[in-house]
C-alpha cells in the first residue's frame, strides 16, 4: 500500500533538492556529485540499512537517476559522476528504461504465498484444513501449517479461518503492478518485464526499500533556464493542494518566476479542448463506426489498451492529450519558447519522449520534483508574495485530474450539442481495472459507451509524483472546481484556437493526432 508520508518519500524529497541545487549552482560536476551521497547520508553507521557504504551506493544511484543518467553496472569500476556531462545539457529526453530497479536496494521478497500467524489457536474445527484442495494444510503442536509445495494460493484457507490467522502475503511491487510486468531474478530481486510495462509508475511508490526510480529531466530543465531559454511550464490541474493547504494559485505563478520560469499556463486549458474534439469524434464514430469509444487522456491506459488488445485500438480516441494541445497551443503563441510539463504522472515523461510529441513538450517534471527545486532556492510558498491570477479553464476541465473527470467532462459537452442523445459512460481507475473493463467490452456489454480509463487508482491526483494523500488532493481539487466561473467546456475562450493546433486542419487525418 502507497504511504504519502514515509522514509522512502523523505530520501526522495532530499535526493531532488540536492539535484536541483546543483543544478543551479555553477562549478566541477564531477566533485560535487561524489559528495552528495555523503551529505545526504552522513556519520558512520547506517541508519536505514546495515551497511551506511550501502546506503550511499543507493542515494548515488538514486542521483543518477534523477539526473536522466542510467544505473552504473555493478560489475564493473564506475565513477558516480561517470556520464555527467551527458546530462550537463539544456536538452535532453529520457533514455530507456524510464522505471528502473536498483538491485541492490530490492528486499528480494518472497513470491506471494499464504502464511499461518500466531493468530491460530489450533481449534477443533480445522476449517482451513478442511477447506483446502490440495491438502496443503497440516498441523504441528496444534497450530496449523501450510506446505508450500501444495498450496495453489486459492485463499480457500484464508477464507474459512474463524480467527483471521491466515494472511496472504504479496510482494508490494507486484501487486501494484496492473500490467503482471514485475517478476524475479536469478537472485530473488524485483525484475521489470519492460515489454508489458507501460511506467505508470505505481510501482515505484509502492516498494517499501525504494529499491525502484524513474529517470528525471530536472537537471537539464534547470540548465535550460540558466542558459537563458524562455521555458514556460504547463501545470496539471491536480496541482491544487500539493504545496499546501494555503498556497494559492497566485504564489504558485511567483514562485515559479522565481525559480526562473517564464508565468504558467494550466493544462486544464487543454482539458477543455480535449473534451470538446472527444465529444466531436464520439458523436461522429459511435456506434456508426465502432460500438464504443475509450478516451485518451492518460499515456498509461492508452498503450496498455492499444498492447493487449489490439483489435480496440482503433477505438481509443485519438485526439491529443491535454498536455500535448497545451503544449501546442503556447508554443503556437510563443514562437521559440520551451514547454515543461508539470503534474502528477510519471507516465506523461514516456509520452513526452515519442518522436511525434517531441516537438511540442520539452521537459516533464512531477510535483515531487517541482518541490526539489523550490528546496533548492528556499523558497516557502505560503511566505511568497501573491499575484493576481484568474481561471481560464471550466470546471469539467479542471476536473479530468480525478477518476471519472474525464468522461463528465465529454459528457457535458455532447448534452450541450445535442441535448437529445444519451451518453453512457463507464470508468476504470487502475490498470487491473482497466484491463477488467476492456474484457467485458469484448463481450459487447458496453457498446454505445464512452469508456474512461485511468491507470492511476484515483486518477491524476493520485498519480505516482503527487505529494499529497488521495482524498486530500480530492478535497483540494473539489474546491478549485467550485471556485472556476465557466461549467462547460465550450464556454472556454480558447474554442477558436482548436483549428490552429493541427498542422492542416483543411485536410487532417485523425490517425496523425499522436
Amino acid at each position: 500500500m502507497r504511504n504519502i508520508k514515509c522514509g522512502v518519500a523523505d530520501i526522495r524529497k532530499r535526493v531532488f533538492a540536492e539535484v536541483a541545487r546543483l543544478a543551479y549552482e555553477d562549478g566541477d560536476y564531477y566533485s560535487r556529485m561524489e559528495k552528495l551521497p555523503y551529505e545526504i547520508m552522513p556519520g558512520e553507521v547506517g541508519k536505514l540499512r546495515e551497511s551506511i557504504f550501502l546506503e550511499r551506493a543507493i542515494i548515488g544511484e538514486r542521483i543518477r537517476l534523477a539526473m536522466g543518467l542510467p544505473l552504473r553496472d555493478v560489475t564493473e569500476h564506475n565513477l558516480l559522476s561517470d556520464g555527467v556531462e551527458e546530462s550537463a545539457i539544456a536538452e535532453k529526453y529520457y533514455d530507456p528504461p524510464l522505471i528502473n530497479i536498483i538491485k541492490y536496494a530490492c528486499n528480494g521478497c518472497t513470491p506471494t504465498h499464504f502464511e499461518v500467524t500466531n493468530a491460530c489457536q489450533g481449534c477443533l474445527s480445522k476449517h482451513c484444513s478442511y477447506n483446502c484442495p490440495r491438502g496443503a494444510i497440516t498441523f504441528n503442536h496444534g497450530k496449523a501449517e501450510i506446505d508450500q509445495t501444495k498450496c495453489i494460493k486459492c485463499g480457500k484457507c484464508k477464507n474459512a479461518c474463524s480467527y483471521g490467522a491466515i494472511v496472504r502475503f504479496t510482494r508490494p511491487c507486484e501487486e501494484a503492478c496492473g500490467m503482471d510486468a514485475i517478476g524475479r531474478d536469478e537472485h530473488g530481486r524485483a525484475e521489470i518485464n519492460y515489454d508489458k510495462c507501460v511506467s505508470c509508475g505505481m510501482c515505484l511508490v509502492n516498494c517499501p526499500f525504494g529499491a525502484i526510480v524513474d529517470k528525471g529531466q530536472m537537471f537539464q530543465l534547470i540548465h535550460a533556464i540558466k542558459r537563458g531559454d524562455k521555458v514556460i511550464p504547463i501545470i496539471a490541474p491536480a496541482f491544487w493542494g500539493q504545496f499546501g493547504d494555503k498556497v494559492t494559485a497566485g504564489q504558485l505563478k511567483t514562485a515559479m518566476e522565481m525559480l526562473g520560469f517564464c508565468g504558467i499556463e494550466e493544462v486544464a486549458i487543454g482539458a477543455d479542448l480535449c473534451a470538446i474534439e472527444e465529444a466531436e469524434e464520439f458523436l461522429e464514430s459511435v456506434p456508426e463506426k465502432q460500438p464504443f469509444m475509450g478516451t485518451s487522456c492518460c499515456p498509461a491506459w492508452s498503450v496498455m489498451a492499444k498492447a493487449e488488445f489490439p483489435g480496440f485500438a482503433p477505438y481509443i480516441s485519438m485526439t491529443m492529450t491535454p498536455m500535448v494541445l497545451t503544449a501546442r497551443l503556447v508554443k503556437r503563441r510563443n514562437p521559440g519558447c520551451r514547454i515543461a510539463f508539470i503534474g502528477p504522472c510519471a507516465a506523461k515523461k514516456l509520452e513526452a519522449s515519442r518522436r511525434s510529441v517531441r516537438s511540442e513538450v520539452d521537459f516533464v517534471l512531477t510535483f515531487e520534483e517541482l518541490r526539489g527545486m523550490f528546496e533548492a532556492k528556499d523558497i516557502d510558498l505560503e511566505k511568497v508574495e501573491d499575484s493576481p491570477s484568474h481561471y481560464e479553464a471550466s470546471a469539467p476541465g479542471v476536473g479530468f485530474a480525478a477518476g471519472g473527470g474525464v468522461a463528465k467532462a465529454v459528457e457535458d459537452v455532447i448534452h450541450r450539442l445535442h441535448p437529445e442523445v444519451e451518453v453512457k459512460t463507464i470508468t476504470a481507475d487502475g490498470l487491473r481495472e482497466c484491463r477488467q473493463m476492456l474484457r467485458i467490452a469484448r463481450t459487447g456489454k458496453y457498446d454505445g459507451y464512452l469508456l474512461e480509463g485511468m491507470a492511476c487508482p484515483g486518477g491524476g491526483i493520485a498519480g505516482a509524483g503527487t505529494i499529497q494523500p488521495l482524498e486530500k488532493s480530492r478535497r483540494s481539487l473539489e474546491k478549485y472546481k467550485s471556485a472556476v466561473s465557466i461549467e462547460n467546456p465550450l464556454d472556454t475562450e480558447y474554442i477558436e484556437d482548436i483549428s490552429m493546433l493541427h498542422e492542416d486542419s483543411e485536410d487532417w487525418d485523425v490517425t496523425n493526432r499522436h
